[in-house]
């Protein structure tokens, strides 16, 4: 198996997990904690998707008229997976951006945990956002500032290097690491391509707030003041946190990356 083709593979896996996958982590607090304040407005949400099915199966193989050599044992893969995504990215960016320990293992993981309340940043297959959550104002008019979006820019840029036709298809020829891994995860007759479908589907849906998200601090860390917001998954915080723009640039891959996975090839 090329070298190239592992790459693309795991960083198909990781760009489905959604980038996002790339930003769970608590952010620290403001200085002062405000008191209540309004309930920010949010837009309303778009219109559901038709009901999806149960599973979605293994992705299909394209035919390739020369057999791709197995690929390394789970166990063994971390090694082979990082030079091959140093080979595709550079390798100042594989060691700014990934983790170097239990890659595949901990993109399922996240993938996983992204519709969940809460997300261990020891368990992310990429290094946490740099810098401190950028706010404006204080007390009632503490929010989110607009230039926090700017500490995200540089993991959106690499989920939109992403082809999703190209990296969904190798996704398929290595799927048996990531099926394998989740096996473990504790889903014996589960199904990670099912499972990834949903979780891009549950981001797809997310809500779109109103900017600039309003923010309280009622213990340690910011929340967001309206509890709809505060109530949602981890996955989604992100999504709001980043900002706007870069969430639809995110969305927008995500049903690239989508249709390509659930569609004839």
């Amino acid at each position: 198996m090329s070298p190239n083709r592992i790459a693309l593979a795991v960083a198909a896996a990781v760009a489905l997990g959604i980038g996002a996958w790339f930003f769970l982590r608590g952010e620290p607090a403001p200085p002062l904690a405000p008191p209540p304040v309004p309930v920010a407005r949010v837009e309303a949400p778009p219109p559901a998707p038709p009901a999806a099915p149960a599973h979605f199966p293994e992705p299909a193989v394209a035919e390739d008229p020369a057999p791709p050599k197995p690929p390394p044992a789970l166990d063994e893969s971390d090694g082979p997976l990082l030079a091959a995504l140093a080979g595709l990215l550079g390798r100042d960016a594989v060691g700014r951006f990934f983790v170097p320990e239990r890659l595949v293992r901990n993109i399922v993981v996240t993938v996983d945990n992204l519709p969940r309340k809460s997300f261990a940043m020891r368990l992310s297959p990429l290094k946490p956002v740099g810098g401190l959550l950028a706010t404006t104002g204080k007390e009632a008019s503490l929010a989110i500032a607009a230039e926090n979006a700017a500490r995200y820019a540089p993991w959106v840029a690499l989920l939109g290097k992403v082809d999703a036709k190209k990296l969904v298809a190798l996704y398929a020829r290595h799927y048996a690491l990531f099926q394998q891994a989740y096996v473990e995860l504790g889903y014996p007759d589960g199904h990670f391509n099912t499972r990834l479908v949903q979780v891009i589907d549950h981001l797809l849906a997310a809500p779109v707030p109103e900017e600039p998200i309003r923010l309280v601090v009622p213990h340690v860390l910011a929340e967001y003041a309206d509890p709809k917001l505060e109530a949602e998954s981890a996955g989604r915080k992100v999504l709001f946190r980043m900002g706007r723009a870069n969430a639809e640039k995110v969305k927008s891959k995500l049903a690239e990356l989508r249709a390509a996975l659930v569609k004839p090839r």
